[in-house]
């Protein structure tokens, strides 16, 4: 089967993967692949600690692609000799004052009513665990199932990957999809050319709605939600698994990598497809990132960047056939799309080459915003 996937973020590398692994000849098409959203993200792997009220749904496919990452990671690094960052030793989620800490009490309890495990720390607990917290926390949340990866060695992983099983890379921007008989049979290119194929996967993140040739409707909106991230670097040891922080209602974390990096994020901004770096964003993450670690002003200063991320109606992944027949959905994954990775890329893969998604993708299927307004 031969199958054309429109977009080479994270999502995208990795169903090519899979489908590839599976037999499919796969052809990806993206002007830079890896340079999107993915190369921003920090790469927290936290279906707990990103937990929101009414997310259950999204919450088990977390918890699901979660379970499968080690597994997937020991897959990619030794077909590729190529190291992830992947680590598994937990999410402390801290509270800056009152307030902030009764909001994570609620949290646990609700955590708990779904047999999610989390431990309460006090503030010398917090602190045991942190030497280099302030003082003044109130207390926080341990998560000691979740952990973190490096994005950008994740995507660097994928792409060779790809590129041993076969999968050629088209560095062009999709201008259309190819319908034929009311059929997807391909795409053309910026440049006029056309890539015929079995199958299609739209999976180009807030640029999802710019690629024509589909019927009016067909396409749930993806919207682009900005986020602006800090990378300091540090040569002597200063933070030991990624922190999350509660400052006054804010939310800000920070993920330790094993070279010395540390990452600090991240804004969540409707501006449309803005990726300015602005000092009002980078002001107020530096300011509550102080307040829960003082020493993070000590640290040299590496990188600040901004990216999009794709967010759905409904905040949650759209994944899955369309009405069109040979087109599918692999888009919509907002915070989540390195979390979402490994199973997003099994469910996409069984999509293309089965024709239909596996029980787990189900709810995040793209007509389920159509059920939704006619119930309305």
């Amino acid at each position: 089967m031969e199958i054309v996937i429109i977009g080479a973020g994270v999502v995208g590398l990795a169903t090519a993967w899979r489908a590839a692994a599976r037999g499919a000849a796969v052809t990806l098409v993206d002007p830079a692949p890896a340079s999107g959203a993915s190369s921003v993200a920090a790469g927290m792997l936290t279906p707990v600690s990103e937990l929101t009220y009414g997310e259950e749904p999204l919450l088990r496919l977390g918890l699901a692609s979660r379970e499968r990452y080690g597994p997937f990671v020991a897959e990619l690094e030794e077909l590729t000799g190529l190291s992830t960052g992947y680590r598994t030793d937990g999410i402390l989620e801290v509270a800056f004052d009152a307030d902030d800490l009764g909001y994570l009490h609620d949290l646990r309890r609700f955590q708990e009513s779904l047999g999610i495990p989390t431990e309460a720390l006090d503030r010398r607990e917090c602190r045991r665990q942190e030497p280099m917290l302030a003082p003044s926390v109130r207390g926080g949340l341990l998560a000691p199932e979740d952990g973190s990866i490096d994005p950008r060695r994740l995507t660097a992983a994928l792409l060779a990957a790809g590129e041993r099983l076969g999968v050629r890379l088209v560095r062009e921007r999709a201008a259309a999809v190819l319908v034929e008989r009311d059929t997807a049979v391909g795409v053309r290119l910026d440049g006029g050319a056309e890539l015929r194929a079995d199958r299609v996967l739209l999976a180009a993140g807030p640029w999802t709605g710019d690629v024509e040739g589909l019927p009016p409707g067909l396409v749930p909106p993806v919207r682009p939600v900005k986020g602006q991230v800090l990378r300091l670097r540090t040569r002597v040891p200063f933070l030991r698994r990624t922190t999350r922080g509660l400052v006054r209602g804010s939310s800000v974390y920070l993920v330790p990598r094993a070279d010395g990096e540390i990452v600090v994020g991240a804004t969540q901004e409707e501006m449309g497809f803005d990726t300015r770096v602005t000092a009002g964003g980078l002001w107020e993450l530096l300011r509550d990132a102080r307040e829960l670690l003082p020493g993070i002003t000590e640290l040299e200063f590496a990188e600040v960047s901004a990216g999009l991320r794709p967010g759905s109606p409904d905040n949650a992944p759209v994944m899955g056939p369309t009405a069109l027949p040979g087109l599918v959905l692999g888009t919509g994954h907002f915070r989540n799309g390195v979390l979402l990775a490994p199973i997003s890329a099994d469910v996409l893969a069984a999509a293309l080459l089965d024709g239909e998604a596996p029980e787990v993708g189900r709810p995040f299927a793209p007509d389920r915003f159509e059920q939704s307004e006619q119930k309305v």
